[in-house]
């Protein structure tokens, strides 16, 4: 999960990249970087580290230009180094940058045929830096001194011909403008927005709609599966669908938990989505417990409040605050390494504990990934003073790891893996344990957009809509993403790091 931004403005637009990528730090919390364009000269600063850190005002006053694009990361499989923070940048042809939010799954395979076949180096293990060199060698077949919006639609069917896996993606094209596109599936988002100035329309692209609102652009629509948008930098607007067969399928773990509550994704309002996911999961737990004792209901911040607002109402029970949240923590589940995770747990919340004295208390949460934030805070709830803790997941269990740019860990550190749900609420220490069920989660999201028929719900069913997945590749995921290996390459990049500083 990260977080892209694009605009071509009719003047500078650092200020207002910057902006928007503060509108989406909550897709990513490990690198932050923008480049922008003034006469056909680019101007780039990236870093490891939270908008607000990478970028001060020498930064600012040096990136120049009226088209820019930006980009916030948290790492994923790949080395956490600086070296891959985005935007990634090749000279030839034209001089391209690109910022990506994904994960291809053909990664490997097609890392071999560009270094064999297309004679590209690739410099990081991040598959954005492989993205931006199938684009840029699909530009290079064109053999052309100059190109214009079809041939740069072109050279996206090449790469949607090439790539697989999910993938959103905004580029800048030195001297010709700003590329958007979006992978057959449509499984990551993309949004553009327009805005009307006294010199003319101003264009911006974002994961999310929130930015677009936030600087003032009106939201035009999302780019749909397998499209893709060329604006030139004089602000002209070209569209085209560059899949074969595309096919609508978001993640469904976008509505769940990457999104802010005030966006629109696909059609979708993410804030009404999750007052339904609210509904369905409380109608469930009358279901199964019509004779509960619930006293009080109490979210897990931040992302579970619009949920556990809407299921307190139906159950008839109060809603309250019960935990206080330290803002200057980053969001535990894309923190790297388990022992963080834990520490952070403790420092990010804080029990009130007169909401919990001598209460049963229901705790709703999003979803349960590893399990290791919800058993703190089951514990944190008791030592609180409540008599018994119930807990809620907003969605079904996560049985299988995401491989679409999501960075779930291995299978066997999910929690729900190979488990009941009572073997799981043992675990995590509470009284009893509901999640919601897929077809609620479904028709809560589709009920926002019933044009959608198809969802990718691979983390819940280990369905995984490309078709291209198998156990040689889940394997070799595993192995990358599991806390030890993090480890080890966090420890081996420290070292290269030190021995540069020495040198």
């Amino acid at each position: 999960m990260c977080g892209i931004i694009g605009i071509v403005g009719k003047s500078s637009v650092n200020q207002a990249l910057y902006d928007g990528l503060t509108m989406l730090q909550h897709r990513g919390q490990d690198a932050a970087g923008i480049v922008t364009c003034d006469n056909n000269r680019l101007y780039l600063r990236k870093n490891n580290g939270l908008v607000r850190d990478v970028f001060h005002t020498r930064h600012m006053l040096n990136l120049r230009g009226n088209m820019g694009i930006g980009h916030v990361r948290y790492p994923t499989a790949g080395c956490e180094s600086g070296a891959e923070a985005q935007p990634f940048y090749v000279n030839s042809p034209y001089g391209i940058s690109l910022a990506h939010n994904g994960n291809l799954t053909n990664a490997d395979a097609l890392k071999n045929d560009l270094f064999r076949e297309d004679l590209r180096h690739i410099n990081t293990d991040s598959d954005s830096e492989i993205l931006l060199n199938v684009l840029a060698h699909e530009l290079h077949k064109l053999n052309k001194l100059k190109i214009n919006h079809e041939d740069i639609f072109t050279a996206v069917r090449g790469v949607h011909q090439r790539c697989r896996g999910g993938y959103a993606a905004v580029t800048m094209i030195t001297g010709y403008g700003l590329v958007a596109f979006r992978d057959p599936y449509g499984i990551r988002p993309i949004v553009f927005g327009k805005r009307e100035t006294a010199t003319g329309t101003e264009y911006m692209v974002a994961s999310e709609s929130v930015a677009i609102n936030v600087l003032g652009f009106e939201l035009v629509r999302d780019l749909v599966p397998g499209e893709a948008l060329f604006i030139t930098a004089e602000g002209q607007l070209y569209t085209q669908q560059c899949a074969e067969n595309p096919v609508y399928s978001p993640c469904i773990f976008e509505i769940v938990y990457m999104a802010r509550p005030d966006s629109i994704i696909d059609g979708i309002s993410v804030y009404k989505a999750r007052l339904r996911m609210g509904k369905f999961l409380a109608k469930k737990i009358l279901r199964l417990y019509p004779k509960h004792d619930i006293d009080v209901v109490i979210p897990i911040p931040d992302t579970s409040r619009t949920a556990a607002v809407q299921l307190a109402h139906v159950l008839n029970r109060k809603y309250r605050e019960g935990f206080v949240k330290n803002r200057y923590i980053p969001r535990t589940f894309i923190m790297p390494g388990q022992s963080m995770r834990k520490k952070s747990v403790r420092q990010k919340l804080n029990a009130i504990n007169l909401e919990f004295q001598h209460k049963n208390v229901l705790l709703v949460d999003d979803s349960i990934v590893r399990g290791t934030t919800c058993k703190q805070i089951i514990q944190m709830a008791r030592d609180a003073g409540a008599k018994k803790v119930y807990f809620a997941s907003a969605a079904p269990p996560v049985r299988y790891p995401n491989v679409y740019g999501i960075d779930m860990p291995s299978v066997e550190e999910l929690l729900a893996h190979n488990r009941t749900t009572e073997e799981i609420a043992d675990i995590i220490g509470a009284d009893w344990l509901v999640y919601q069920d897929l077809e609620d989660l479904l028709a809560g999201a589709r009920k926002g957009n019933k044009n959608i028929k198809h969802f990718d719900t691979s983390c819940f069913t280990g369905h995984y809509v490309t078709g291209d997945v198998d156990q040689s590749y889940l394997e070799q995921l595993a192995f990358r993403r599991n806390d030890t290996a993090k480890m080890e390459r966090q420890f081996e990049t420290t070292e290269v790091i030190e021995l540069y500083n020495v040198i």
